[in-house]
């Protein structure tokens, strides 16, 4: 299973952080499936790649350590795909999500930490 994370720190403010969430999700053609105040989780739209490959985006939002203008979350990209590649599918959609994130209108980027891979 092909699988990549990103920690963010994002200035706006809690309340409306689900829909811009939702917003930058949609516009990289993923649908949101599940939304709680802690986890959201949406799948790529099917259609482009075989089912295998198909990418789910899961969002972990730290509650805890949110104040009324900041919040920090973990993103989470992975499939099904074996990542016998560097560059494979799964790859590719987490880069376009964590860009999504970084160029967002919806909020400013304090920062961005992904893992050594």
């Amino acid at each position: 299973m092909a699988r990549y994370t990103s920690l963010f720190k994002l200035a706006i403010p809690l309340p409306k952080l689900h829909d811009a969430i939702q917003s930058v999700l949609t516009d990289c053609k993923f649908n949101v499936l599940h939304n709680t105040n802690e986890y959201v989780m949406a799948k790529e739209i099917p259609g482009g790649v075989p089912f295998a490959k198909l990418v789910i985006v899961e969002l972990l939002i730290d509650r805890t350590t949110a104040t009324d203008e900041e919040v920090s979350l973990k993103c989470v990209v992975k499939n099904e795909e074996l990542p016998l590649q560097v560059n494979n599918h799964c790859h590719t959609r987490f880069d376009q999500v964590v860009e999504a994130f970084c160029k967002s209108e919806h909020w400013r980027v304090l920062e961005n930490i992904e893992p050594i891979r």
